[in-house]
């Protein structure tokens, strides 16, 4: 091997990169442990209505170590996100001395049956909100982003009515059906190829002002799950 000139360099080319990977792993662990690069601030932006400085702060106890390059931006990012209103977070570092935490909050569209909510996005969390007049959702596990979808949808269809919607619920079955402000229940059933519970809710609508709005009863129930029609049920006649 002393002999070839190839073998050599190569062998001579190996020692150096080995050589520059150890001086650049002290040089990196000389850089992580230095204290002439102390960290002096971690700076929280975003707008935030429902998570505490005291949260952030006990959030990040214990998981900011080290110097400016040490801070584990991965762990502090997920820290922060574990906090209940918290939906995603983006860390950087600042030169010289700096940490930037960038918190979106969730902006909550409604509740969900199990005491958690809903964002705008039909993701749920696990915040807590005093705002009663929030809808309440329920469904299947993993529905929450198609019940927000059809909740708009419904909602969009209803306005001419002059109604919101309390109470929206999807089946284990698949069947829809949701509750008005005024307390009216509306059975939409399950989707058809050639009849979807939105053109149900469409007709309904289109036929209210010349068939409910002009009745004296209360209205309990509207069934819609027929071809051609609806069925009522007032509280005054039901069975004893």
């Amino acid at each position: 091997m002393w002999d070839n000139p190839r073998q050599l360099n190569a062998v001579a080319g190996f020692l150096t990169a080995l050589a520059l990977m150890v001086f650049a792993f002290a040089g990196l662990q000389l850089l992580l442990r230095t204290p002439l690069f102390p960290l002096r601030e971690i700076a929280v932006r975003g707008a935030l209505a429902h998570t505490t400085r005291a949260e952030v702060e006990q959030a990040t106890q214990g998981r900011v170590s080290g110097n400016f390059f040490a801070v584990d931006l991965a762990l502090l990012r997920a820290s922060l996100e574990r906090l209940p209103w918290v939906r995603r977070v983006q860390v950087r570092r600042v030169w010289p001395d700096r940490i930037e935490a960038t918190l979106e909050e969730h902006v909550a569209l409604a509740r969900w049956s199990d005491a958690s909510l809903v964002n705008q996005m039909g993701e749920r969390f696990y915040g807590r909100s005093d705002r009663q007049a929030l809808p309440l959702f329920d469904g299947p596990q993993g529905s929450e982003g198609e019940v927000t979808r059809r909740y708009r949808i419904f909602a969009q269809t209803l306005a001419p009515l002059g109604t919101g919607i309390e109470r929206l619920v999807l089946s284990p079955r698949h069947a829809w059906q949701l509750r008005l402000d005024g307390g009216l229940a509306i059975k939409l059933g399950r989707d058809a190829a050639n009849d979807p519970v939105e053109r149900r809710l469409e007709r309904f609508v289109s036929v209210h002002a010349q068939t409910l709005a002009k009745m004296q009863r209360r209205h309990e129930v509207v069934d819609l799950r027929y071809p051609n029609g609806f069925a009522l049920r007032v509280p005054e006649l039901k069975g004893g």
